[in-house]
């Protein structure tokens, strides 16, 4: 639940209730209290953790001085205005990860987001029945991320104070549009979010509306991340790790290998995004809305790059895109 890292960081373990079990919330200390990392989803078990963590670690709230977000996924965010009333802090965030929240949780409560992902899905393929569960599947996060907090922007780029150090903020697309990771070059410390994971893969989040190649952004981004010397890493997710640049490496490796795989898949047989879906993640989302809304997105953000490389065609049939690889690019 509650570990003590190098320079008193402590990691706090906020309950999910999702498969990922846990996301992880540091708080760092300084003189005059402690910044608050990615505070978690706001459920019941969440706020008792909390409340069992603080009173354990004898950390009041009006300690927390500050609030960061690293980005804007409701597991990260959805406590960020539930501290905001108990501390009176600031909560920090790019200005890209509060669009998405505005998108998602703003004056029309997400609607038209769930119309445009909806309609991507369906012409992927997605059966009417399943399609039907998106909406709704959507609008349970906007309790979980309540109360909304007033946020002040974070610009990649520049350097920010985290308890005794200066951190350097590095745009980081791909898993979530604006994420930032945050690099302490003297301790050669990095918070990841959930651009590098240790053990598991970070989804790729395919947006519609917007037209990037989020898998290219995200294997561009940790290019990027490889070049900082790094001996510890914190991540959203699993426990802090130290082998940053290999952890990097396997990443990409794991994409190359699932774009092959795809290229294989429908070299034999055309197939639909869903229809894809079913065949590289099966019985692992069946019947779980959220984890099927995250195996779409993993597999249309390969098959969307595939087709940005030229190796896939998508054929319209009967209002459902129908992807085939190109015999010479196997």
């Amino acid at each position: 639940m509650v570990t003590l890292w190098h320079g008193g960081i402590v990691q706090v373990k906020v309950p999910l209730p999702f498969s990922l079990r846990w996301v992880n919330s540091y708080l760092i200390p300084d003189a005059a209290g402690y910044t608050l990392i990615d505070p978690g989803l706001h459920t019941d078990d969440a706020v008792q953790a909390w409340s069992k963590a603080l009173r354990e670690q004898s950390i009041p709230f009006d300690s927390i001085h500050t609030i960061i977000l690293t980005h804007q996924h409701p597991d990260h965010y959805g406590l960020a205005g539930w501290f905001q009333e108990r501390t009176g802090a600031p909560v920090y965030i790019s200005e890209l990860s509060y669009a998405y929240t505005q998108r998602l949780w703003g004056a029309d409560l997400g609607a038209e987001f769930a119309l445009s992902l909806t309609k991507l899905y369906a012409e992927q393929g997605m059966p009417q029945s399943v399609v039907e569960e998106i909406a709704p599947h959507l609008d349970s996060f906007a309790e979980k991320v309540s109360p909304q907090p007033a946020v002040t922007f974070l610009e990649a780029g520049r350097m920010m104070t985290i308890g005794d150090s200066e951190w350097r903020m590095i745009d980081s697309p791909g898993h979530a549009k604006g994420q930032l990771c945050f690099y302490e070059p003297l301790k050669k410390w990095m918070i990841c979010g959930d651009q590098v994971l240790p053990d598991i893969t970070p989804n790729i989040s395919v947006v519609p509306g917007e037209n990037h190649d989020q898998l290219q952004q995200f294997l561009d981004s940790l290019e990027e991340l490889k070049g900082y010397e790094v001996e510890l890493a914190f991540p959203g997710h699993r426990d802090p790790f130290t082998n940053f640049s290999e952890r990097i490496d396997q990443l990409a490796a794991h994409h190359e290998r699932r774009l092959l795989q795809i290229q294989g898949l429908i070299q034999a047989e055309p197939m639909t995004g869903y229809m894809l879906c079913m065949r590289l993640f099966g019985e692992r989302i069946a019947g779980n809305t959220h984890n099927l809304r995250f195996a779409m997105s993993e597999t249309l953000a390969h098959l969307f790059h595939l087709e940005r490389q030229g190796l896939v065609t998508g054929t319209r049939q009967n209002d459902q895109l129908y992807y085939s690889a190109k015999p010479e690019s196997i």
